[in-house]
């Protein structure tokens, strides 16, 4: 493997060179990882299939030359999708991994994370976990939605460590990884080895930890793993995409060890975040995208920094095939099957009330129950608010997604939001930012 990536990154300088611009190069050659060699054949990986055909279409032999001036061979270049890489083995080995076996993304570092009011928190205890690895908080627990940038302080955490010291033995997966990795184990009569990997490491990181909620043997292990390497002041880190008190069907013994160290939650990124985002992306990657255009994308992309970022390298890529300068109306062009896609996502009272309940960092149960301090009842009053704005639904409709209230309690929440309104510039752009949220879903 350290061989494909030295050749690969040899060419990569000749083809950047060659490249027609820098735009070029970023959006078609960049994204591709170097997957392996293979007798006569140097296999290349791309995760989508759109870009697979145009790259072999246009720049094979770009490729393919490069490849040759370094390797001094006339390989046959293969590009891969994802869904084309072949299956696990049935019985894979269960290594203890090094650092040259962490399956962390190189992009994903903490300079190249863009902080916000929306991430300051978990941010600032990830990096204090990588400085001070078991020593500051121990397990860290990282919740969000899907595409806000776990994964990426996960990755940056990981790679922090290993960069200070590169003998630590650090581990990242998935928690579907783990499972699979278990039941081969199992499968296979290799518990022992199984074990071993898991429990003989400095850090664990494991991504997605809610789905394992419903495999009992899995939590079994999990729990036991966990003991091991926290009795034996190993640094754990866990993601999901809810809070512990919020994984359905968790062992209640897992659930309290997860509460131990900190949790901290990544929520949406706000106009300024999201402008950041796309401005260090578009600097870093040398784009030829103006200010306009990304604040357009900025206000059309509200609920993660996945689909923030996809929007924009879709604009530049259909530029870049149509030979047009980036606007307000080529990303507009662009993006229009986003935005009949999500014209068409049909909105709930419960969608509006997961929206407000996270921007206001508290539980959709607090909204729906009868708590009355203000830090729950303003927040369920602006949901009741966006309920009677954005749905057409009757008011007894709406008290009955709130606790069963009354509709007398509806009819007075949205008078006094409306109110509130009139006066509250600061609601007023609450209120606009959760709209856009809630549509953006």
């Amino acid at each position: 493997m350290d061989e494909i990536n030295e050749y690969w990154n040899a060419a990569l300088k000749i083809i950047e060179e060659e490249s027609s611009s820098p735009v070029t190069f970023e959006t078609w050659i960049s994204p591709i990882v170097p997957y392996k060699i293979e007798g006569d054949s140097f296999i290349l990986q791309i995760g989508d299939p759109f870009y697979r055909g145009m790259i072999q279409k246009r720049y094979l032999s770009l490729i393919r030359s490069a490849i040759k001036t370094v390797t001094n061979r006339d390989y046959e270049i293969k590009i891969i999708t994802d869904e084309h890489l072949p299956p696990i083995p049935k019985n894979p080995p269960l290594a203890i991994p090094t650092s040259s076996a962490n399956n962390l993304n190189p992009r994903y570092i903490f300079s190249s994370f863009v902080v916000g009011n929306s991430n300051r928190m978990a941010h600032a205890a990830s990096l204090a976990v990588a400085e001070s690895p078991a020593q500051a908080y121990n397990p860290l627990f990282l919740y969000g939605n899907s595409g806000l940038g776990k994964t990426h302080l996960m990755h940056s955490i990981a790679h922090y460590i290993l960069d200070k010291n590169p003998s630590t033995k650090v581990l990242y997966v998935t928690s579907e990884t783990f499972t699979n990795e278990l039941i081969n184990s199992i499968q296979n009569n290799k518990n022992e080895e199984f074990r071993n990997k898991y429990r003989n490491i400095d850090v664990l990181l494991i991504d997605d930890i809610q789905f394992i909620s419903k495999k009992e043997g899995t939590q079994e292990e999990f729990f036991h793993t966990f003991n091991a390497l926290h009795e034996s002041n190993k640094q754990i880190i866990i993601s999901s995409d809810r809070p512990p008190k919020e994984i359905k069907t968790l062992e209640d013994r897992l659930r309290s060890r997860f509460e131990w160290g900190l949790i901290a939650d990544i929520q949406a990124p706000d106009y300024e975040t999201r402008i950041a985002i796309l401005r260090k992306k578009v600097d870093t990657e040398r784009l030829p995208v103006g200010n306009e255009v990304m604040a357009f994308i900025a206000k059309s992309i509200v609920s993660n920094i996945r689909e923030l970022e996809g929007a924009l390298t879709r604009i530049v890529a259909y530029a870049t095939l149509t030979n047009q300068v980036v606007s307000i109306e080529l990303a507009e062009t662009a993006l229009k099957d986003i935005f009949n896609e999500k014209a068409s996502i049909q909105i709930t009272p419960h969608t509006i009330q997961e929206v407000v309940a996270n921007y206001f960092n508290i539980h959709v149960e607090d909204i729906q129950s009868s708590k009355k301090p203000k830090n729950i009842a303003f927040p369920r009053q602006i949901a009741m608010y966006l309920c009677r704005k954005l749905l057409d639904i009757s008011l007894p409709k709406i008290g009955k997604h709130f606790g069963d209230r009354d509709h007398t309690t509806v009819i007075y929440a949205v008078s006094k939001i409306e109110k509130s309104l009139k006066k509250d510039p600061s609601l007023q752009q609450t209120i606009s930012e959760l709209e856009r949220q809630i549509k953006g879903q």
